[in-house]
């Protein structure tokens, strides 16, 4: 989280010239560390639905339905036949519909876009916080304070979703409609002399006719949703008391874990640091905060160094939020090779001893 600062210090030479400065704690006593402990924000967490694609329409075709009727027709008409000369014909053909046309639908499905939707799950505080002034003239940490104002940005989750970009269609088509060849026969003599009447014929040919054309179903697919768990404020803090703490845990103290190469997993050990260290004081003393600040040797490009220790820092941090410390009590900064600790800097020989003297974790009580 970036934060911003707003610094106002108050300095003495000696615990008689402090004790005159308003807002310390009552009955101090010179040698000891207090620190103004403000009571935290209480936040619940909620489960919130998120849509991540919409309802739509689901088209299904319903076939054409037919019956089959028997359709007489007329292959040959009536003649005249002669005694003595038959009529002459000739033969052609004509086309007869045996099935009629109807309509094929084409369904045209559906289509999305893909998409992403910002959900804040955790919300913008800002509080006034106590640290030590380094440029502090007296031996005495309570001769100097350092009041900050500090904000903290809100936390987002980007949520992929899909969204509807073209509901489902159709087409229609023209299809079917079966046509054959009938053979007939034409007139081109008359017969002579004796007139003899000659019947038609006909021809009793099955034929499919539509009923009911074909159609669609509709069935509507209901949305999709993703529960997300969401960090709320429910308890706004703020109140301030003073509570005597180890002057050594203002000032960074160094956490014995180590890491693999290039990792920032923590292994079963440096967790077992970490409750011993870090997690029984903060479940002790429920009101103060922490930084945990990483460093890195100065081989590798300054970058990466950067973003290793801020890794690391970060487990620490995730592991002590797993174990039930609310992550308003904790800051994770990775310093990576700012914060050097020998003449070990980039372009200078050092022994591996050296380099592993910048490579540590550290914590300190912070901002109250």
């Amino acid at each position: 989280m970036s934060r911003k600062l707003w610094i106002a210090a108050l300095c003495g030479f000696s615990f008689m010239a402090s004790a005159q400065i308003a807002d310390l704690p009552p009955s101090a006593e010179p040698g000891k560390c207090y620190v103004k402990c403000v009571t935290p924000d209480i936040y619940e967490t909620v489960q919130e639905k998120v849509m991540v694609r919409p309802g739509y329409t689901k088209l299904e075709v319903v076939p054409a339905e037919y019956k089959t009727v028997d359709k007489k027709i007329l292959i040959k008409p009536e003649s005249k036949r002669y005694e003595f000369e038959e009529a002459e014909f000739e033969v052609y053909y004509e086309e007869f519909r045996t099935e009629e046309i109807y309509h094929n639908i084409e369904v045209k499905a559906a289509t999305f876009t893909n998409d992403v939707e910002k959900i804040e799950i955790k919300p913008e505080i800002g509080r006034w916080e106590y640290r030590s002034y380094a440029n502090c003239e007296s031996d005495n940490p309570a001769d100097c304070k350092v009041l900050c104002w500090v904000e903290y940005d809100p936390t987002y989750e980007t949520v992929a979703v899909k969204r509807l970009d073209k509901d489902a269609y159709t087409v229609k088509n023209e299809a079917g409609g079966k046509v054959i060849k009938v053979k007939k026969y034409r007139k081109t003599k008359p017969a002579s002399y004796k007139e003899i009447k000659v019947p038609a014929e006909y021809r009793t040919i099955p034929k499919r006719v539509l009923v009911k054309d074909e159609t669609t179903k509709a069935t509507n697919v209901p949305a999709e949703y993703k529960t997300v768990t969401v960090e709320k404020l429910k308890q706004k803090g703020g109140v301030a008391k003073w509570e005597e703490v180890a002057c050594e845990l203002v000032d960074f103290n160094i956490l014995p874990i180590y890491y693999n190469l290039g990792s920032a997993a923590l292994t079963s050990a440096a967790k077992k640091v970490i409750d011993e260290k870090i997690y029984s004081l903060m479940k002790q003393e429920p009101l103060i905060r922490v930084e945990i600040a990483s460093h890195t040797d100065a081989r590798g490009s300054k970058a990466s160094n950067k973003d290793l220790s801020q890794r690391r820092a970060r487990s620490v941090v995730n592991y002590l939020i797993s174990r039930g410390i609310n992550s308003s009590r904790l800051v994770a900064k990775g310093y990576g090779e700012e914060r050097l600790v020998n003449r070990c800097a980039d372009g200078i020989t050092c022994t591996e001893k050296e380099h592993a003297q910048n490579r540590r974790t550290e914590f300190r009580v912070i901002s109250y």
